[in-house]
């Protein structure tokens, strides 16, 4: 199981980390390259695909961070956890689960719920 939290942890670091060079270091050890992302309001593929994807998401909410929120559950090759998105020290803007499917040590694909959205998102 920690090696599933792990992940998640590079996960989630790759969503706050807002140095470009070091977000694709992160992202390139977190997903497999023809990996996958879908939520209702965004997809992406691939590194260069994710990278703009999570730069598009520091732009709309700049100065929010995400967080792991619980545990991460997981199942052989499938994971499941929840997380939030907020202002520093404020209370959650957005709250999501996410269900992944791992391969090896990296991220194949990952799919995103969105439990809490503003009305203006």
């Amino acid at each position: 199981m920690s090696s599933h939290t792990d992940l998640i942890d590079r996960y989630i670091a790759a969503w706050n980390e807002t140095d470009a060079g070091r977000r694709r270091d992160l992202i390139a050890e977190t997903w497999t390259e023809n990996a996958t992302y879908l939520d209702p309001m965004m997809k992406s593929e691939g590194h260069a695909g994710i990278d703009a994807m999570i730069a598009g998401v520091q732009a709309k909410f700049p100065g929010h961070r995400f967080s792991l929120s619980g545990k991460v559950d997981a199942y052989q090759d499938r994971v499941r956890f929840s997380w939030a998105l907020a202002p520093d020290g404020g209370p959650a803007l957005v709250k999501g689960t996410d269900f992944a499917v791992v391969a090896g040590n990296r991220l194949q694909a990952v799919t995103g719920f969105l439990d809490q959205v503003p009305a203006a998102a």
